[in-house]
C-alpha cells in the first residue's frame, strides 16, 4: 500500500490522505478518488465532478490513467483484457 501511496501522491497534484487503510484523493474532475487493495488486487473508485469544464475533464482522465498505469504495470487494453477474463471466471 505504501507503493500505491507513493504513485498517488506522484501523479495527484494535491493532497493524498489515508483513512482505514484506504487513500483517499480530489483532483480537477475527480471528486474523489478512492484506492485500496483486496485480495491482492488494486480497487479503485472514482466519483466525478459534472460541473467540470472539458479541459479539467481531460486532464483528470490523462493523469489518472497514468496513475493506473503506474500503479498495476498495465496500459488500458490490458487492464481490459483481465477485467473481461476477471468476469468470465
Amino acid at each position: 500500500m505504501e507503493r500505491i501511496k507513493d504513485i498517488m501522491v506522484n501523479a495527484f497534484p494535491a493532497g493524498v490522505t489515508e483513512q482505514d487503510g484506504r487513500l483517499f484523493v480530489s483532483y480537477g474532475a475527480l471528486k474523489s478518488v478512492e484506492a485500496w487493495i483486496a485480495d491482492k488486487k488494486l480497487c479503485v473508485e472514482t466519483v466525478s465532478n459534472p460541473d467540470s469544464s472539458d479541459e479539467e475533464i481531460l486532464n483528470s482522465n490523462k493523469i489518472f490513467r497514468q496513475f493506473l498505469n503506474d500503479a498495476t504495470g498495465y496500459d488500458a487494453k490490458q487492464r481490459a483484457k483481465m477485467a473481461k477474463k476477471e468476469v468470465q471466471d
